[in-house]
């Protein structure tokens, strides 16, 4: 069939998560959903947000419909479509960012057992295109407990939609020692013994970076104030006993911010996040990316992101309401 789901490591420890659904079953549906599913990825590494990621993928299914108008997989898309529900948790501002095409909202669990659906639009389904997707967004106490799933679990010609959907509520509060108990006692407790279509479950419980783990600085437009946020770095830095980082993570914050104040617009902030890898985060209201290029050997400048490239695990840019946002991450010494 044409169910599937994945879980996508985005910046700023930031992961998306995702469920989708092909209509018809046997090749066609699975190879139009292998295509879907490495769209989703690409487009998540471009951080788009939820609702621009799935205009997006509403073109390829709707492109892939027109370009294969004579095979009958395809075809079906094009009449019927796919389904896809994307979000984004942030276990920093502990928000999750969601849109759907055509595809059920996820149950919550809350800490203090109670359970309840997301309230969102779930917009057409892929492929229709032309119409808008909308995103919702909620803030989540740590601990609760989001459930993803196709419509294969509450959906079926024999069942009643609405009592299938309060067993999965109720199925989602039984202890269990981990998810993928949780997992095998929701199916147990929701499928009928021979279900009539294919069926998708993702549980993810969030967790939440304390304030022992991040450091915000509002950064000054004036160029002679990058020495003093640089100390103020390695100050913090050296409380969280990381000064085997200081040297580049001094160099990265200098390039990154003198580019911000350079290229970019008022207000500007630096951000560092100790997870499993130290994060750089300096944001602009600008909304132009920054682009790699390389210096020639008697330019003056152009060589600071090519340097914090070399010096960083990885590096990027993602757009946010204001602005932008650009990143760096290395890795933290080993203890």
């Amino acid at each position: 069939g044409g169910d599937w789901f994945d879980v996508i490591p985005l910046s700023g420890t930031r992961v998306g998560l995702v469920v989708g659904d092909v209509v018809g079953h046997g090749i066609p549906s699975t190879a139009t959903m292998g295509r879907l599913c490495t769209a989703v990825r690409t487009l998540a590494d471009v951080d788009l947000p939820p609702d621009e990621l799935l205009t997006h993928l509403d073109d390829l299914v709707t492109h892939l419909a027109a370009g294969a108008a004579n095979d009958g997989g395809v075809a079906e898309i094009a009449e019927l479509g796919a389904t896809c529900l994307y979000a984004v948790y942030d276990p920093v501002s502990r928000r999750l960012a969601l849109a759907a095409a055509g595809h059920p909202a996820p149950a919550l669990l809350l800490p203090d057992g109670t359970t309840r659906l997301v309230a969102m639009t779930a917009g057409p389904p892929l492929g229709v295109g032309g119409l808008p997707f909308e995103a919702t967004e909620l803030e989540l106490p740590e601990g609760s407990v989001v459930a993803l799933y196709t419509d294969g679990l509450v959906e079926d010609r024999d069942r009643d939609v609405d009592h299938a959907t309060a067993e999965l509520r109720r199925a989602l509060t039984a202890p269990a020692p981990s998810l993928d108990a949780l997992c095998d006692g929701v199916l147990k407790a929701v499928l009928p013994e021979e279900p009539g279509d294919d069926v998708a479950l993702l549980l993810a419980r969030t967790r939440a970076l304390g304030e022992d783990r991040v450091h915000t600085w509002d950064v000054s437009p004036d160029p002679a104030g990058v020495a003093a946020t640089r100390r103020s770095v390695g100050e913090q830095l050296t409380a969280w006993g990381l000064d085997d980082t200081a040297f580049v993570t001094e160099l990265v914050v200098s390039e990154l911010v003198t580019n911000a104040i350079r290229y970019g617009e008022p207000p500007i902030q630096l951000r560092l996040i100790r997870h499993t890898a130290l994060i750089c985060e300096v944001s602009d209201a600008s909304s132009t990316s920054p682009h790699l290029r390389r210096a020639h050997a008697f330019d003056e400048g152009g060589r600071g992101l090519l340097l914090v490239a070399q010096l960083t695990q990885r590096w990027g840019s993602r757009q946010t309401d204001s602005g932008k946002t650009i990143w760096a991450e290395q890795a933290l010494p080993a203890r």
